[in-house]
């Protein structure tokens, strides 16, 4: 009896451990997205929940992909206090390449990007995926490649941020620097 009973609590702990996680985890950050390179999906909750988080829609063809350099120096730049960027590539503006690989090669090998990034996506319009609808219901849609939103712990938009704001740019290190510190509350 006393194994049976052990049996009921340890199930049911790990239900409420699994109803909390859920529960716990922001509306905008709920799903998973293809990893780029990678037959594996990125979690996004598992990945970025209570951190705050740097999401910008990227192409490999545009006059903006030298940013993918300044998004790499700002993870670098505020890895310790948790910072983390998340590229989500996207033809939506056709100038991302229909080849997942060359989308790779542009990011990992010509930038030198460590940070994730995920398959290419559709980042507007009614087929965006949900983590670009959340965002755009808290701020805007993307205009064009490399719009940069700040997110805090709680998945709330701390600023968004247009293609010719660089990632050194001092109004998006004061929101980046904002949501460090709204994370660590």
């Amino acid at each position: 009896m006393k194994t049976q009973a052990w049996l009921v609590v340890a199930t049911l702990a790990v239900g409420v451990s699994s109803m909390s996680y859920a529960d716990s985890c922001p509306q905008l950050l709920q799903g998973e997205l293809p990893r780029l390179r990678s037959k594996d999906t990125i979690d996004l909750c598992k990945t970025f929940g209570g951190k705050p988080l740097v999401v910008v829609n990227t192409a490999s063809f545009c006059g903006y992909t030298p940013q993918f350099k300044g998004l790499e120096a700002l993870q670098q730049r505020y890895a310790e206090q948790g910072l983390k960027v998340l590229g989500v590539p996207s033809d939506d503006f056709k100038q991302e390449s229909a080849d997942a690989k060359e989308t790779a090669k542009v990011c990992f090998v010509n930038y030198g990007v460590t940070f994730d990034m995920t398959q290419p996506q559709q980042v507007t319009g009614e087929h965006a995926v949900a983590l670009f609808r959340g965002l755009a219901e808290q701020s805007q849609a993307p205009r064009w490649n490399f719009t940069k939103y700040v997110v805090d712990r709680k998945g709330k938009v701390v600023a968004s941020f247009p293609s010719s704001i660089k990632p050194d740019d001092p109004q998006l290190i004061a929101a980046v620097e904002k949501a460090i510190a709204s994370a660590q509350e």
